[in-house]
C-alpha cells in the first residue's frame, strides 16, 4: 500500500489536495496538521487516514515514519515573522526532504511560488531582494533543492494566483478578498491597466497533484540532480481583459478606459499618501507576471474546473456569498 505525507492539509489547496486524495485513491495518508480543528473535510470517511498532530518545528520526530513514505507533498508553510519563516520555509522543509529514504521515496512535491520566478520561469533575484519573508524563504528553499540527495525526485510545483474555497473550505487570500473586485467593478471597469498575470482554482491544482501521484513515472526529460518545475495556471490574461469579463458577468458596460499610466498611479500614491512597501513597489514596476508553458489539467488530458474569467467569478462569487451583487449592485 502506498504511503503518502502531508503538509499543509488544513490550508485552501491542501483541503482540496487531501479530499481528492481520500475521495480517488485507497493510500494511506499521513497528515501533518498543527491544529486538528482547521479540517473541515471527513477524515474519518474511510481506514488509512492519519492524522499527525504536530508541526514542521518538530519533523525530526517523524524520522522513522518518513523513511517508510512513497510520496510526500509539501505543502505547508510560514507567513511571517522573519525567523519563524526562515526555519519552516527553509530549514525544516530541507530537513524533512533529507529524512526521506531515496531508495523508497518515489516522489518529493514541493510547493513553492511563481512569484520567485521571472518570465522565463527562472529564479527572479528581486524576489530574493525584495520579497515578503515568505517569498524570500521560497526562494532560498527552491535555490537549495538541487543539492538534495533525492533532488531528482523533487516535483516543484509554483502556483499562480490561487482561488478557491467554500462551505467546507478555507478561502484563499485573493477568493477572501474578492468581495473588494465585485464592490468596486463599477468604478474599476473606466480605468485601463498595464499589466498581465495567470491564475488557477484549487480544484486544478488538487487534480494536477492526483495525476502526479498516480503516475509516479511521469517525469519530462532532465539533467541527474535537475529539479522538475511546473508553473501551475492558466494562460495569461491582461489586467484589462480580466476587468472587461468580471465587469460583464456583472452586467456592467464597458464604453471607454481612462490609462492608468505609472507616472499617474505614482502621482496618486504621492497624493494619498500610500504605503507600499519594497515589493509592492517592485510588482507595480514589473506589472507582467507572466511564465512559460503554464500547466492546468488539461495539460494531462483533463478536465479542467475553472479555465475561464467567467467560471472563476461563477466559483467565487457564489461561494462568497456575493451573488446578489450580479442584480443589484449599481456604481
Amino acid at each position: 500500500m502506498k504511503r503518502i505525507f502531508i503538509t499543509g492539509a488544513s490550508g485552501c489547496i491542501g483541503h482540496y489536495m487531501t479530499e481528492m486524495l481520500i475521495q480517488h485513491t485507497n493510500y494511506e495518508l499521513y497528515l501533518l496538521v498543527r491544529n486538528l480543528h482547521k479540517l473541515q473535510f471527513d477524515y474519518q470517511v474511510r481506514s488509512g487516514i492519519y492524522i499527525l498532530q504536530g508541526d514542521m518545528s518538530r519533523i525530526e520526530e517523524y524520522s522513522d515514519l518518513l523513511k517508510t513514505i512513497d510520496v510526500a507533498i509539501l505543502a505547508a508553510t510560514a507567513w511571517g515573522g522573519a525567523e519563524e519563516t526562515y526555519q519552516i520555509n527553509v530549514v525544516k522543509t530541507l530537513e524533512l526532504i533529507n529524512l526521506l529514504d531515496p531508495q523508497v521515496c518515489e516522489r518529493v512535491i514541493y510547493f513553492s511560488t511563481a512569484s520567485i520566478l521571472d518570465r522565463n520561469n527562472q529564479l527572479l533575484l528581486p524576489a530574493s531582494q525584495f520579497g515578503h519573508d515568505y517569498i524570500r524563504t521560497k526562494y532560498q528553499c527552491f535555490a537549495q533543492l538541487s543539492q538534495q540527495a533525492i533532488a531528482n525526485k523533487i516535483i516543484a510545483v509554483f502556483p499562480t494566483l490561487v482561488f478557491g474555497g467554500d462551505k467546507n473550505k478555507p478561502h484563499s487570500h485573493l477568493s477572501a478578498g474578492i468581495t473588494d473586485v465585485t464592490k468596486w467593478i463599477g468604478l474599476i471597469r473606466w480605468f485601463s491597466l498595464d499589466g498581465s498575470f495567470h491564475f488557477i482554482h484549487a480544484q486544478d491544482i488538487a487534480r494536477v497533484i492526483n495525476y502526479l501521484v498516480e503516475h509516479p513515472d511521469f517525469s519530462p526529460q532532465q539533467k541527474p540532480q535537475e529539479i522538475t518545475c511546473m508553473v501551475l495556471g492558466n494562460p495569461a490574461i491582461s489586467v484589462d481583459r480580466a476587468i472587461a469579463e468580471i465587469s460583464s458577468y456583472f452586467n456592467k458596460k464597458v464604453y471607454l478606459r481612462i490609462p492608468l499610466y505609472i507616472w499617474l498611479t505614482n502621482i496618486f500614491i504621492k497624493i494619498f499618501r500610500i504605503q507600499m512597501d519594497s515589493w509592492s513597489r517592485f510588482s507595480l514596476d514589473y506589472r507582467h507576471f507572466t511564465y512559460t508553458n503554464p500547466v492546468t489539467p488539461a495539460s494531462f488530458g483533463l478536465q479542467n474546473y475553472c479555465s475561464t474569467v467567467e467560471e472563476l467569478m461563477k466559483s467565487q462569487v457564489k461561494s462568497v456569498g456575493q451573488v446578489k451583487l450580479k442584480t443589484n449592485k449599481t456604481i
